[in-house]
């Protein structure tokens, strides 16, 4: 099968958030299942001179946008044996970032119809696009509504990924009808693109889409209700009463983010926890915190957004500082929880440590040398964050929502069993008590050491979630509604542990035991 990924942002050429992880790395792992997989991106301004200098031209043509003709095009690189093409337009993309600019619907909606007027010029007829979050969600739209009168296109399927259902790409009706020079027939009440006297990118993908997706199980669920579903849970119960959405967990590039081979440690380590911890003592060190390994610290790296469940933090932030634990914070986002956690950090700087910035080696760091990770989402479509912990062998502390639910099993002191720890309700003392549960664990040495074992076998690299990626495609393309969402697979890691491994460590506890 052919398949053509469209997006908005992909690693290593430019990135925003975890939708740019997941288009970087998806499509390898699904060339590995036989597929013929490539990616068309915005040829933005930000992407680096070394890739830029590469790209060859594949195609120009002109764009209908309205009353006007646009320059479009289209450059091609490989890189890491996937193809990529880049819609170049240096008005609409040379500048700096991605989004956020007073003409997003123009750029967007341009960028949609270039990808279908691009592809007879391709040289590569995908069976399947594959689009993602709003600034795509125009491609099923048009496809379905203009261009399946034409030959080349009538055999196209068409598959659209929720990363984020809040993104909804929702703009002036008035404005999209003269982008798309489109009249009032397009926009009545039960068209595809209408919504409360608007026009909404999401919800044309939505309902236009053969098979909608997102990035978890529980998400996939979670979304058809009226809390959870932004308006959209009526169009999304349809679409599952119809068998046509699914979610499929996220997973991590288990190259990419590997402690046994990560460049930016103090020391490497897989299962060794007195490495971990020269880890911990390294970072306390550089970043002028007290160091001690047996202080439990604890890891945030995220955007700082109510969505994160940081309102929840700065109601508990006194009492959370009450306890004997560290707390290193990496981020970027809303002026009242950067101002909250340089506070903080000010008057408790033996304690506390925030980095108002994004850092991908510090936050490796902080990945590799905390005990825990803070993760008290609002809702999470999928999270990577808990991911690249588990990699790292930090405990998550999570509410059960989205995908933070799908891969954060609660531990049961019982029975031995769970991977991290966990709260239900969306309340800041719950929230408290879960991580107060993770500190009274990590003093019990055989406890902690337990929890580590579990997380020892588990595995979110992308082999598993790319198996059902294969499964959809197939049915698709055969007519078949969408399979049934899978349960993430706590698959046996058969990576080799290192010479502090659990069974043999004689000085060390049992573990001397892992994000647009």
């Amino acid at each position: 099968m052919k398949i053509l990924f469209a997006a908005s942002e992909a690693v290593p050429f430019v990135k925003s958030g975890g939708l740019a992880d997941v288009i970087g790395s998806l499509p390898e792992v699904l060339r590995e299942q036989k597929l013929d997989v490539r990616v068309i991106l915005p040829k933005y301004g930000d992407i680096a001179e070394s890739f830029r200098s590469k790209m060859e031209t594949a195609a120009t043509l002109s764009v209908f946008l309205g009353w006007r003709n646009q320059y479009c095009g289209v450059q091609v690189l490989e890189h890491n044996g996937i193809t990529y093409y880049f819609v170049d337009n240096e008005f609409y993309f040379r500048r700096g970032g991605l989004y956020g600019y007073g003409d997003d619907a123009e750029r967007f909606i341009y960028f949609s119809r270039a990808v279908l007027e691009a592809l007879p010029h391709l040289g590569f007829k995908p069976d399947i696009l594959h689009c993602h979050d709003w600034q795509t969600g125009l491609i099923p739209y048009l496809l379905k509504r203009l261009y399946m009168q034409h030959p080349f296109y009538q055999s196209i399927k068409t598959v659209f990924t929720i990363h984020n259902l809040r993104y909804q790409g929702r703009f002036n009706r008035k404005l999209m009808q003269d982008l798309l020079g489109m009249g009032d027939e397009y926009f009545g009440m039960g068209d595809h693109l209408e919504y409360y006297g608007d026009g909404n990118c999401m919800k044309a993908a939505l309902e236009s889409a053969d098979v909608v997706t997102t990035v978890s199980r529980t998400y996939a669920e979670e979304i058809q209700t009226e809390y959870y579903g932004e308006g959209m849970d009526g169009v999304l119960r349809k679409r599952s009463w119809s068998g046509e959405l699914t979610g499929i967990v996220n997973g991590i590039d288990n190259t990419l983010f590997d402690p046994m081979k990560d460049p930016n440690l103090a020391e490497p380590f897989r299962n060794a926890l007195s490495k971990k911890r020269r880890n911990k003592t390294a970072l306390q060190a550089e970043l002028g915190l007290t160091v001690d390994e047996r202080i439990p610290m604890i890891g945030i790296v995220s955007r700082l957004v109510e969505q994160k469940g940081l309102d929840l933090i700065q109601t508990m932030m006194d009492e959370l500082l009450a306890e004997k634990l560290q707390l290193v914070v990496l981020g970027t986002g809303e002026e009242r929880y950067e101002h909250l956690f340089l506070d903080k950090a000010h008057w408790h700087p033996d304690q506390v440590s925030a980095h108002i910035t994004f850092h991908d080696g510090l936050a490796r760091k902080i990945y590799a040398a905390s005990d825990m990770f803070l993760m008290p989402s609002q809702f999470e479509p999928c999270g990577l964050g808990q991911l690249i912990a588990l990699r790292y062998r930090s405990v998550p502390i999570v509410r059960e929502t989205g995908g933070l639910k799908d891969t954060v099993s609660a531990y049961n002191e019982d029975t031995g069993e769970g991977t991290g720890f966990t709260f239900f309700d969306y309340n800041a003392h719950e929230m408290l008590y879960a991580v107060k549960r993770a500190l009274k664990c990590y003093a019990d040495e055989e406890a902690w050491n337990q929890i580590m074992k579990n997380i020892a076998k588990t595995d979110f690299g992308w082999e598993q979630s790319a198996k059902q990626y294969v499964q959809l495609y197939r049915q698709v393309m055969s007519g078949g509604n969408a399979p049934v969402a899978l349960s993430p697979a706590d698959a046996a890691s058969e990576e080799p542990s290192d010479e502090e491994a659990p069974e043999a460590a004689a000085d060390a506890p049992a573990l001397e035991a892992a994000s647009e």
